[in-house]
């Protein structure tokens, strides 16, 4: 298992002046849910998660070498219009991965960033904004040490996203990815998010997302709050180890395609990672009431006519409804006609699984 000094790069062995390089980095939900985090961004427990396919953002880095390298320089831009107010965020990042980049001073950088996804729409953009901007800085890295190899490619690039956003790490290759050390996956690591190693069973192929957006306004708490809300939490250390247990057993499901178990499990850690808010103190419901409205109803449709359709919930208000592609068909006829109404303005995404972040453009 590699460390933080596996990622400390040697003298390079190319120089390069300018260029420009677009890529795409997928948002992703987890199954087993992380909640709670230590110090350096690595994860109170191990989580998995399902990589998505059209929520992505697309980034284009432009890069130019100055004169002086006293100082980070970068221009941000979202769809093309400046973004001063995220500038902070991607200035402490630099500073969190400077020893691992040590080239970013060199040059100043124009970063444009656009999400396939309504922008204020209720989805995370963090995981995918700092995924794409993670690859692209590795593609650099890539310039000026040609002879790395896809493995130290990847496990980098997840390592340094990470270092901008948590759930980040997930987001760089594979359809399920696992971040947090587990005692099943020889490979796993708090450091960075590693494909799922078995067989996935083939009623998990292209399996579908679609995610109701209940409340697209900012969440009232934010996920860096919630996190340190575990520390000192009554319920922590049960958690931790029914997080540890439940992905244990949810490896076992996703090889042997038992659609009732996957159910059971992502709808628990769902509602778990929800009462660690509501017993924390201060405590706190992100919730809302037709939250609650669009579960009922799944439950009632699934008790009505046995299809394996089940939800899960990120940090907020938004519903991820999950179902086999197989029922496609009847379980969008359901929402379209029992939950869009709890939708703010009848909104909703319909996604499937992805496999990562992807190479666009490299000039």
């Amino acid at each position: 298992m590699a460390s933080v000094l596996n990622f400390i790069p040697a003298d390079y062995k190319q120089s390069i002046n300018n260029g420009s390089i677009t890529v795409s980095a997928p948002s992703n939900i987890a199954l087993v849910k992380y909640w709670g985090k230590k110090e350096h961004q690595i994860p109170a427990n191990p989580s998995l998660s399902f990589t998505l396919n059209h929520c992505k953002t697309i980034t284009t880095l432009a890069f130019s070498k100055k004169d002086n390298a006293d100082e980070f320089s970068f221009d941000l831009l979202f769809e093309g219009k400046p973004k001063e107010d995220f500038k902070p965020k991607i200035q402490k990042f630099f500073q969190r991965i400077e020893v691992y980049m040590p080239f970013l001073k060199t040059f100043h950088f124009t970063i444009d960033t656009q999400n396939t996804f309504p922008h204020s729409s209720g989805i995370a953009s963090s995981a995918s904004g700092m995924a794409a901007l993670a690859v692209a800085l590795m593609q650099i890295e890539r310039q000026l040490n040609p002879e790395m190899d896809d493995k130290h490619f990847n496990q980098k690039a997840s390592f340094l996203a990470r270092l901008g956003s948590g759930s980040a790490c997930r987001s760089i290759k594979g359809s399920a990815v696992i971040w947090g050390k587990h005692a099943d996956f020889s490979e796993s690591s708090d450091l960075y998010g590693v494909e799922f190693p078995f067989p996935i069973h083939e009623h998990f192929k292209n399996y579908q997302d679609t995610i109701l957006l209940v409340d697209k306004g900012k969440k009232e708490v934010s996920s860096s709050v919630g996190h340190d809300l575990m520390h000192g939490h009554p319920f922590a250390e049960q958690r931790f180890s029914q997080a540890h247990h439940n992905l244990h057993h949810l490896s076992t499901v996703m090889q042997n395609g038992n659609l009732s178990d996957f159910v059971n499990i992502v709808e628990s850690e769902a509602l778990t990672l929800h009462a660690m808010m509501m017993t924390s103190m201060p405590y706190f419901i992100l919730m809302k009431p037709n939250t609650l409205e669009i579960i009922n109803h799944i439950w009632k449709f699934r008790r009505e006519t046995g299809i394996p359709v089940c939800f899960t919930l990120d940090a907020g208000a938004n519903v991820h409804v999950l179902y086999p592609e197989n029922v496609s068909v009847e379980v969008l006829s359901f929402i379209k006609k029992d939950l869009v109404g709890y939708c703010e303005n009848g909104q909703y995404i319909c996604d499937s699984i992805g496999q990562g972040s992807k190479l666009i453009m490299n000039n």
